[in-house]
């Protein structure tokens, strides 16, 4: 199909002057039936009040390679405030950049008003509505523009890509289709520019390569090492959601390598990394790649899964060398680990915020590790009954996993959850070396 396409329209590799071009509703695979009714719904309503509207992005690309797309989002000529009037299931959204989003119960539309690039809002006189720190990042990028210079200021070629409902024609540049026909990830324009302006675009590029399994184009792919600094200076609160995107959408295993291999993750988790730098074996890495790989199994059953295992994962390198140091240091155990766990997670937090409800749930992944060894008594019943017990348990099994000998413990608790109270009472038994709580009776004094 897309062979066909381009024999038909021709073929202009130049990216400083790209060419765009539209293709008709019988030459390519886009479909209405393939798009939520929500996005349509929107579609047709800016249409029908003369606004130029088109299905963007992933939702277009997804659709071009055989992908079903999750999410849908919009372009228009529409401004925030326009959008906003037409919808009131909407509410806009964003200082840099405002979008609207349109609500359907749990599915959300994103609208963005179409944008011109830096160079062109400067001809127009609005120089300063792109301001830029003195690394080169843009603060500040509101500077509406036209169909044409928002396909142009488009990250990579495979998202360049518009569907409209108005003659469901779809327009893209020449290059998004060689580009998907050669399953690879080309940037618009200078990287070296476009990775400065926005940093994140280094993820984006990793995260896009690692969801349809595609090659970094050489261009593209060559200065992310040497410019994975500039994402320190990224908002902690921004690289969190980067983070969920990476690793919360069922590829988190090849997402990591592809970070690993560009030299990302250690600007993404410092400390982790520098554990993994010094550690005289793998099981550290492996008990991340085991969690990721864990995460990306429920994810393809359609199981939920929480950002606080993940987390628990990338930090717990950093928690056990410095609950080991502590302890070296003379802190009795628990202390020791309750203070690597805060300073774990205040370090990080520098980086990456890590909302309080997911730190909780963290907290107690790591503490059940130490307290699950003790099953004496009726601790295995008081813990088996912990909220947190199952994500402690596979996070322990986990570990067991990445080759840390934990004697059976694994397996023991498994047996533990199959057995009925009997069974259980005689598990506990067989383990010995029971401390059985003796009451202190106080002396009555001489009358």
């Amino acid at each position: 199909m897309l062979q066909a396409i381009k024999r038909f329209f021709g073929k202009n590799n130049n990216l400083e002057h790209p060419e765009i071009i539209r293709i008709p509703r019988d030459q390519h695979p886009v479909s209405r039936k393939q798009i939520s009714e929500s996005a349509l719904k929107v579609l047709y309503r800016l249409n029908k009040q003369n606004h130029e509207a088109y299905l963007v992005g992933g939702g277009v690309r997804d659709i071009m390679v055989g992908i079903q797309p999750k999410d849908f989002d919009i372009v228009t000529d529409a401004t925030p405030e326009e959008v906003r009037a037409l919808f009131r299931n909407s509410r806009i959204i964003g200082r840099r950049f405002k979008i609207v989003h349109v609500v359907f119960g749990r599915e959300i539309i994103e609208v963005a008003t179409f944008r011109a690039g830096a160079e062109d809002a400067v001809d127009r006189g609005h120089g300063d509505s792109h301001k830029r720190s003195d690394t080169g990042m843009l603060l500040r990028d509101n500077v509406y523009g036209s169909l044409e210079e928002d396909i142009i200021r488009r990250d990579f070629t495979i998202n360049a890509m518009y569907y409209t409902t108005s003659d469901f024609s779809l327009v893209t540049l020449a290059t998004s289709l060689d580009d998907l026909d050669a399953r690879q990830i080309r940037m618009i324009g200078d990287p070296d520019q476009r990775y400065r302006e926005d940093p994140v675009r280094m993820l984006r590029a990793v995260r896009f390569a690692a969801k349809l399994d595609f090659s970094i184009e050489h261009a593209t792919a060559a200065p992310i090492e040497s410019m994975a600094h500039l994402l320190d200076n990224i908002p902690a609160a921004r690289l969190f959601d980067d983070v969920l995107k990476l690793f919360m959408s069922g590829y988190g295993v090849r997402t990591y390598q592809r970070l690993q291999e560009y030299g990302l993750f250690r600007h993404l988790f410092p400390h982790t990394q520098a554990v993994l730098d010094q550690a005289p074996d793998e099981q550290y890495e492996a008990l991340i790649l085991s969690a990721l790989k864990s995460t990306d199994d429920r994810i393809a059953r359609d199981k939920s899964v929480t950002p606080a295992f993940i987390y628990a994962a990338f930090l717990w390198p950093v928690v056990e060398t410095q609950t080991l140091s502590n302890r070296n240091a003379g802190t009795p155990p628990i202390p020791a680990q309750q203070q690597a766990i805060q300073e774990a997670i205040s370090l990080q937090g520098q980086r990456t915020s890590i909302p309080k409800r997911f730190q909780f749930t963290m907290r107690d992944i790591w503490e059940l590790q130490s307290r699950l060894p003790n099953r004496q008594g009726n601790r295995a019943e008081r813990l088996v009954t912990h909220p947190k017990f199952r994500a402690a348990f596979d996070f322990m099994l986990l570990r067991e996993a990445s080759g840390v000998d934990l004697d059976g413990l694994g397996q023991w608790w498994e047996d533990y959850q199959n057995a009925d109270e009997q069974s259980r009472q005689q598990m506990v038994g067989a383990l010995g070396g029971q401390r059985r709580k003796t009451r202190t009776r106080r002396k009555r004094p001489a009358l």
